[in-house]
């Protein structure tokens, strides 16, 4: 297989050519793909949320499916339905926008519970199951939703369950005005996203997938994530702290960065670096801290600041 960084840098600078400055982002939503994770994008309407899923599917060659999550969207909408057939006296299965391989969950806090909950079996074991029986998803597999954490008036805030079920939220923030002017160039006469080429395929994906899991992580690596992620249930301003899927999600997907870095072993810095990506939207902020305007962002850096950092054999030494 090829070098996984080369491999990565040819996808992110793929995707750069639609997604302007926003590299770090970029590469969080390839880190969450290779880690058979699942992305929460939330931020302000306008900004690339959509672009950003799309660009990434064509470039690793994957299927695109963009669900728009609206108050009378139905389960059935996203998993699919059995029809009967006359002509067979049985029924068939028409499978929903969930069976691809990059699925755009648009505006994903706007439709019912319900309809939310469908999202549930698919993100955590890959399948869907209707009318009792069971589809398995492609692979690779991943959900990237988008949510407006501005506009809350129609919308059903997304249940503790399903929030721990994405790896990693990011917020992509406007573009500098240099960048600004960038992206106005890259559209003047048609969009950069109509000629984006496909760059790798979904089987050289499903191998870095597997590769990611070959990273070395050190014991005392571990023993620190488990210390940050207690730190955050033990912390004085929380009400809930982040799950045990935050500390595996925490060591995945700093495997998948260490990878992408030329690296075969994990470093506290990376542990650090994606904390609060990895554990901002597990952390639910008590009443009382809320009104102090304390932030999952201030309990993540307080937890890492009081942590101590493992020691030399954790950097890759002897």
């Amino acid at each position: 297989m090829e070098d996984p960084k080369l491999v990565a840098e040819r996808i992110l600078d793929n995707v750069e050519r639609v997604i302007i400055g926003k590299e770090h982002e970029a590469r969080l939503a390839l880190i969450t793909l290779l880690c058979r994770g699942h992305l929460l994008i939330e931020d302000v309407p306008g900004v690339g949320k959509t672009m950003l899923a799309r660009a990434l599917a064509r470039s690793v060659g994957c299927g695109f499916a963009r669900i728009q999550f609206t108050p009378d969207l139905l389960p059935s909408d996203v998993t699919g339905v059995s029809v009967y057939r006359q002509e067979t006296g049985g029924f068939e299965f028409r499978p929903g926008p969930i069976m691809n391989e990059v699925v755009l969950a648009d505006e994903v806090n706007r439709a019912t519970p319900k309809t939310q909950s469908a999202l549930l079996e698919a993100m955590e074991e890959d399948q869907v199951t209707v009318d009792g029986i069971t589809h398995r998803l492609p692979e690779p597999f991943m959900v990237m939703a988008t949510q407006n954490p501005i506009e809350y008036e129609g919308t059903f805030p997304l249940p503790e369950a399903q929030l721990d079920r994405f790896m990693l939220r990011i917020h992509l923030g406007y573009p500098s005005p240099t960048d600004e002017v960038l992206v106005m160039d890259a559209q003047q006469s048609r969009h950069p996203i109509e000629e984006l080429p496909e760059v790798t395929t979904r089987g050289e994906v499903i191998e870095l997938q597997n590769a990611v899991r070959e990273i070395y992580v050190d014991p005392l690596i571990k023993q620190y994530i488990v210390s940050l992620v207690n730190a955050t249930r033990e912390h004085e301003s929380v009400y809930l702290g982040s799950s045990p899927r935050g500390s595996l999600a925490l060591m995945r997907v700093s495997q998948a960065f260490a990878m992408l870095d030329g690296r075969d072993f994990v470093q506290p810095d990376d542990i650090k670096m994606l904390a609060y990506a990895t554990l901002g939207h597990r952390v639910i902020v008590s009443p009382g801290a809320r009104v102090r305007e304390i932030d999952s962002a201030q309990i993540v850096d307080e937890a890492i600041e009081r942590v101590p950092v493992p020691g030399v054999r954790a950097r890759g030494g002897a």
